[in-house]
């Protein structure tokens, strides 16, 4: 079992910055690709971004390339996602999820269903 809890969310003006943390216990995350989602009212989950564990290899939906960065500290088992030039329409609940790395390619991670494990998720809004 892989325990996530997310934290660093919370209410920003368009342009703005936020961090997000999961942190990760209960199994050593090495065999794991690490996802964020986000789900915004009346639509959706959808993907945001991966990272795979090992080799830090990164995937992103392409409305948040250039703006959001993916990445992991392994003291710490914890994951981040660093959201720069924030909109309005990012604004959703973010989760963060582990998946089993079967070392297949970076789209596969794309799916939600690929997923074993999930944090709470914790809201962001972005206001104009």
């Amino acid at each position: 079992q892989v325990q996530l809890v997310e934290s660093g969310g919370g209410s920003v003006q368009t342009g703005g910055s936020l961090r997000l943390s999961c942190a990760a216990s209960g199994r050593t995350l090495s065999s794991y690709v690490m996802g964020w989602f986000r789900q915004a009212p009346g639509k959706e989950r959808e993907f945001v971004a991966t990272i795979r564990w090992n080799d830090g290899r990164t995937e992103y939906t392409d409305s948040v390339k250039g703006r959001f960065t993916i990445s992991r500290e392994f003291v710490k088992d914890t994951v981040y996602l660093q959201m720069d030039s924030l909109k309005p329409e990012d604004t959703a609940v973010y989760s963060c999820a582990a998946a089993v790395d079967w070392n297949y390619s970076g789209n596969y991670y794309k799916n939600q269903r690929r997923y074993n494990y999930w944090g709470q998720g914790t809201q962001v809004t972005v206001s104009s």
